[in-house]
């Protein structure tokens, strides 16, 4: 029996109070988050831990999130539920309280892992809903829904670095009023949304679209994708989780000064994410998705080389090019799989946050065991994975597959 599948009401033009409000929900998402990957040394002072368990503590949110996000994705492909949108921020205030209120390293363990949840019921249906509100400029929606993420990611170590680190943990909790404001907009989004799939809405419900794409096409074409954010996001895991304490092993700086560094890299890192998409839907997606990777090679390989200034400059044109591949990526692979939307963006978020989860795990052990310094050296060489971009097929080669099926 044939699964079935979802279709909203098609809309024509982009509504764009809705695509902001779901890049606001995101943003404050990814600020929490952010917030806590940003406290490590303040965690990590208090707690007295090691590389490794702070790397467990990524692991701790980042696996939960890489595991239920495509399991929710799939299940919403059938039977989208707008309200989880506002669900998310709750899950994710509920993780803050109790990081903030903790007392040992078992319970930063719980608030994180809650903070996952959130994200992972959060990602699939905000995805669909950008790509439902941009009346077809799939690729600037998904930048623009990425980009409220990727400044969110920036925004939460000046957070760390002027309330937090002189206020202490406890002042974590009160953040959750973030998560409140996140609550409502979301509400709102989730109401236009729900409209769009009921009678009222001109929503149908029908059997998924056929795939008009060879079966090993869109196999080698997904495994590629998945390898080159591999590269993008285990290189970016090492920058969000430890670029802090390479820069107060390396230079000598103090935690402050090192999260302000850490927010120069994040802004460009954001800043570059808004271009990805739309420059993807005007030249095609596999030039911005072999630029956004390969790009970064020659300045991640100068990194571990540089002065404390040039180390802060370089970061600017690595962050920047390596933002402008996920969103373009995304919409690549929801156009090899259409009907699969919601599966598509949870594995990738999903993929995006296991890879960032396992990476910090393991660098943190390499760390321990060797180095930070170390760990920028090898590192460095990860986007010279960006080649197999080659083996993806382009605009022309797709047409014809299209075609011939």
């Amino acid at each position: 029996m044939a699964t079935t599948h979802f279709t909203p009401a098609k809309v024509q033009t982009t509504t764009y109070a809705v695509l902001f409000a779901v890049t606001a929900g995101h943003l404050i998402n990814d600020t929490l988050q952010a917030l806590l990957l940003s406290i490590y040394p303040l965690l990590r002072d208090l707690h007295n831990l090691s590389f490794a368990q702070v790397g467990l503590i990524t692991l701790a949110f980042q696996a939960t999130a890489s595991v239920l996000q495509p399991l929710i994705g799939h299940y919403t492909d059938k039977k989208p539920f707008p309200f989880s949108l506002p669900m998310a921020p709750a899950m994710s205030l509920v993780g803050l309280v109790v990081v903030g209120l903790a007392h040992s390293y078992e319970m930063i363990l719980v608030g994180a892992t809650l903070i996952g949840i959130g994200s992972s019921i959060f990602h699939p249906e905000a995805s669909r809903l950008a790509r439902l509100s941009s009346g077809g400029r799939y690729g600037f929606a998904q930048s623009v829904f990425q980009v409220g993420g990727n400044f969110g990611t920036s925004i939460g170590p000046l957070l760390a670095a002027f309330l937090v680190v002189p206020h202490g943990q406890g002042s974590v909790a009160w953040l959750a009023l973030l998560a409140l404001f996140s609550v409502a907009v979301l509400s709102y989004a989730a109401k236009w949304y729900a409209h769009h799939l009921s009678p009222k809405g001109n929503a149908r419900r029908s059997a998924p679209p056929p795939n008009p794409l060879p079966q090993r096409m869109v196999i080698t074409s997904l495994t590629v994708l998945l390898c080159l954010m591999f590269s993008k996001f285990l290189y970016t895991s090492s920058m969000s989780s430890f670029y802090t304490f390479y820069l107060i092993s390396t230079f000598g700086l103090s935690p402050k000064e090192a999260q302000i560094d850490l927010f120069i890299y994040l802004a460009a890192f954001a800043a570059g994410t808004l271009l990805g998409g739309p420059i993807g839907d005007r030249i095609g997606r596999k030039a911005v998705i072999w630029f956004s990777v390969l790009g970064a090679l020659p300045f991640t390989v100068l990194l571990p080389y540089a002065s404390h200034f040039w180390t802060v400059v370089l970061s600017i044109p690595i962050g920047f090019i390596l933002a402008s591949a996920f969103s373009a990526m995304l919409v690549y692979a929801q156009e090899l799989m259409p009907g699969r939307v919601g599966m598509i963006s949870g594995l990738f978020f999903g993929v995006a946050f296991g890879i960032g989860a396992a990476g910090a795990a393991l660098l943190g052990v390499v760390a321990d065991a060797t180095s930070i310094s170390f760990v920028y050296h090898v590192c460095s060489f990860l986007p010279a994975i960006g080649l197999l971009a080659m083996f993806l097929p382009n605009k022309k080669q797709l047409a014809a597959a299209q075609a011939a099926g």
